[in-house]
């Protein structure tokens, strides 16, 4: 009989271990288990399908359950993992169209449970137009609304990377737009100095940026009306909340699946959980950050298929491993690009590292040349070692992904004297004689 593999969740990392099992393994017995009505698709596309720049769902989606069918791996949709009974390796699901519940048994298994959206327990929550953005559904949720209701005062709250590329999503349906972040300044996962930067460019193009303000309350009768931000009122036709995730954990901790960062499940480089022949990977997980060495939940699409891959291989008889992250990303906002890797300058002060640091501003091309946009570059160096530990970019088209050369220098555990005579590119088109990155490097 063949050994069965059996995985809980069908987006990034579920669906990329299913798939990289069956290379490892073409005679396994694989199967897989999802609440969602769709699979293998890309949520960092969302955005985009809201603002029509992808005109149909279906361009999200990699592989469907009929691809899967074909190679052998059945997919269940619309099936909720409920209980897992490790010690006799037992599955609980719930079929949500029949209400139907059933036992599957497993010889290995995969946790790719995901995360849900933050939604705070504030007075007004559930007034109809406010909406977070997970999945398919909740964008076609936002579509429908924005179709029927054509909103014309839009607020964000939270801004991060989806909340402040919904911007420019929803400037295309008509609204005007506003975005409030309770930390100090908005991208709260990059230095003040740099999140300034596009700070500016919103309000210079007529986006309200509020910061350093927590919202209260919402205020309306059946649709949203007002966003009450301590004692004063913003007016909104339409609420996007976009504040974080939560690691959707809960199945594991009561299968006695050891906990870590932010209720996160705990792997080892393997993808093993605490409990044998259990994996997890994907937004469930904690990582291990390259530059600090520290356990952290950053919840990444890039993460969750290195992720799903190394579990599937390894669940399959492999043994392969997860090096960590860095905690790149990169985000479209409007015209300007940002984009940040390794340790900020918070993070430093959190570790108790000595460091320095340096921002610089340039352009995207040589000066002559047409369309050479501004660029901020910063890099963060350890004081002592002189090890390079972070990078943050801001600045406008051709800016954002020079963030790959910094990712580059600091998976190589670089020095920042290692890094000063790197022969980059150079062409009017791409960049000036010194590349910008370049040109930061030999501040220090």
């Amino acid at each position: 009989m063949n050994s069965k593999l059996r995985i809980i969740g069908g987006v990034a990392a579920g669906m990329s271990a299913a798939a990289k099992a069956r290379r490892v393994n073409p005679e396994l017995d694989i199967k897989v288990f999802t609440d969602d009505q769709y699979i293998s698709y890309s949520a960092c596309g969302l955005p985009y399908y809201i603002g029509d720049v992808i005109k149909s769902s279906k361009q999200l989606i990699a592989r469907t359950v009929e691809h899967f069918a074909g190679q052998g791996t059945p997919v269940l949709t619309r099936t909720r993992a409920i209980d897992i009974k490790a010690d006799s390796k037992l599955i609980m699901l719930e079929d949500l169209t029949t209400n139907r519940y059933f036992e599957e048994e497993y010889d290995r298994l995969i946790i790719a449970s995901g995360a849900r959206p933050v939604f705070p327990p504030l007075e007004g929550i559930h007034l109809k137009g406010i909406f977070t953005l997970r999945n398919i559904q909740d964008s076609d949720a936002i579509k429908n609304f924005l179709r029927e209701y054509q909103p014309s005062k839009a607020v964000i709250v939270g801004a991060g990377y989806i909340g402040l590329e919904m911007i420019e999503n929803l400037l295309v349906h008509g609204c005007q737009v506003s975005v409030i972040e309770k930390a100090p300044h908005i991208l709260p996962s990059m230095d003040s100095d740099i999140a300034d930067v596009v700070s500016n460019y919103l309000n210079s193009r007529g986006i309200e940026v509020r910061t350093g303000e927590p919202v209260t309350a919402f205020k309306g009768t059946d649709t949203v009306k007002e966003v009450m931000v301590g004692r004063n009122s913003l007016p909104a036709d339409m609420v996007i909340i976009s504040i974080g995730v939560i690691p959707n954990s809960e199945i594991a901790a009561r299968a006695d699946i050891e906990l870590g960062s932010s209720n996160a499940i705990r792997v080892n480089e393997k993808m093993e959980t605490s409990q044998p022949d259990v994996y997890a990977a994907g937004d469930c997980t904690v990582v291990r950050h390259i530059v600090s060495g520290q356990e952290m939940y950053i919840p990444m699409g890039t993460t969750a298929n290195k992720q799903g891959r190394i579990a599937g291989e390894n669940a399959a008889g492999g043994n392969a491993a997860f090096t960590g992250v860095l905690g790149t990303g990169i985000s479209k906002i409007l015209d300007m690009e940002v984009s940040r890797t390794g340790l900020c300058e918070q993070e430093c002060q959190n570790l108790g590292i000595e460091y320095i640091s340096h921002t610089i501003k340039s352009r995207t091309r040589v000066p002559y040349y047409p369309d050479a946009g501004r660029i901020h570059v910063k890099l963060i160096v350890d004081k002592n070692s002189r090890r390079l530990l972070g990078g943050q970019i801001a600045g406008y088209p051709g800016s954002g992904k020079r963030i790959d050369t910094i990712a580059s220098a600091l998976t190589m555990n670089s020095r920042i004297d290692d890094l000063i005579n790197m022969d980059l590119a150079y062409s009017p088109p791409f960049s000036p004689l010194w590349d910008p990155v370049l040109t930061a490097i030999n501040k220090f």
